[in-house]
């Protein structure tokens, strides 16, 4: 049985919890398998977009293991928009410090990555975006990468 003083903590998480949840308009994440990224595996996203007024952010959602390498990760993100135009960027993440301790969130051997891409970006037209990618580490078969996602959200 519930006490009566619990109700408006439950009633304020649901809220919070709610209206979380309605800033997302996107979020998918790719299984790699074994937790090896070949260098010409890519992860492909489709987002439609249907809001040219509201500002996003965009996330990457990358899931790393305790015995991934590397302190960093170089990708190549490639954006194709509803009209055929290419962005393509390099981008570099840190998932460690300086003294090896990891910086995503997580306990045991996995950590959760989200890390931002592109902040307070408004898409110029509706229609399917599809962002492509790729990890640009200087290995063809990058290991301890369990997932990669990405994550697109209404900035508030």
């Amino acid at each position: 049985m519930i006490k009566h003083f619990a109700y408006p903590l439950i009633a304020a998480f649901a809220i919070l919890a709610a209206a979380c949840s309605e800033s997302v308009i996107y979020e998918a994440n790719v299984d790699i398998p074994k937790e090896t990224w070949n260098a010409d595996s890519t992860a492909n996203f489709m987002v439609n977009v249907d809001d040219t007024s509201s500002t996003f952010n965009i996330y990457i959602n990358l899931r790393n293991t305790t015995s991934y390498p590397n302190s960093n990760l170089y990708l190549f993100v490639q954006t194709i928009s509803p009209s055929g135009a290419v962005l393509r960027d390099t981008v570099e993440y840190l998932l460690a410090d300086s003294k090896g301790k990891w910086l995503g969130k997580g306990f045991g051997s996995i950590r959760d990555n989200r890390l931002l891409y592109k902040q307070y970006i408004r898409f110029p037209e509706n229609g399917t975006y599809t962002f492509g990618i790729q990890h640009g580490m200087r290995t063809d078969n990058l290991m301890g990468i369990p997932s990669v996602g990405l994550r697109v959200e209404t900035v508030e």
